[in-house]
């Protein structure tokens, strides 16, 4: 039960607003560029240096010199451009990105978010995340709720090396949408077939439930 990785990025898509500019962090995120709606204008933004992206190319259409921060072969919109990682990152720190969406190890319920290391673990570095949860004004984490040991990644307090402080706006889990609020978690919606008792279970982190959660409808 729950959403799998595609549901996910297809609910996500809905907090595109148009007129934004937009950075999709590696795994399930990218897959938010097949679900943004007809006859909306969001331009999104790769901090390896390509604005105007548009979705994943067919099957036998990919350019291997086009590629994402995650290094997946993407297509390109009209108008779309390429520049180095500088100017980037300048576009980046200077707060001209309204909404980034990133995947993570863990989130706490202050908003702290852990995505870069695993310490013991090799990790090719941290990639732009540091700079994207520090300068952008809106950030979603995209995520399974529990990890392969069935252990929640919705917590008090994270274990992990935090990539941003008290950062994170909104959480959205093969479980459910979550709003990070000063009381902790607050369920929005419950992913069909998935009941509040269930999210409770799985859910170490403070939980705010209030009145009757809807299920979500895609």
């Amino acid at each position: 039960m729950g959403l799998d990785k595609n549901q996910m990025a297809q609910r996500i898509a809905r907090e595109l607003k148009d007129g934004y500019y937009v950075n999709l962090g590696i795994g399930i995120p990218t897959l938010v560029a097949n679900y943004i709606p007809e006859g909306m204008n969001v331009v999104l933004q790769s901090e390896n240096g390509l604005l105007g992206m548009g979705p994943f190319p067919y099957e036998g259409e990919e350019d291997a010199d086009l590629i994402n921060a995650g290094k997946q072969t993407v297509t390109l919109l009209p108008g779309s451009c390429i520049f180095d990682s500088a100017t980037s990152f300048a576009m980046i720190r200077g707060q001209h990105v309204q909404l980034t969406v990133l995947g993570a190890m863990e989130v706490a319920d202050n908003g702290d978010i852990a995505n870069w290391k695993i310490p013991g673990k090799m990790v090719k570095g941290m990639g732009g995340a540091m700079d994207l949860v520090a300068s952008a004004d809106n950030i979603i984490v995209c995520m399974m709720h529990t990890n392969k040991a069935g252990e929640s990644k919705l917590l008090k307090q994270c274990s992990l090396p935090l990539t941003g402080v008290a950062c994170v706006k909104k959480v959205v889990s093969d479980l459910g949408v979550f709003d990070v609020t000063p009381d902790g978690f607050k369920l929005l919606e419950r992913a069909p077939g998935v009941s509040v008792e269930e999210i409770k279970a799985k859910t170490e982190g403070r939980l705010v439930v209030e009145g009757d959660v809807p299920e979500m409808v895609l």
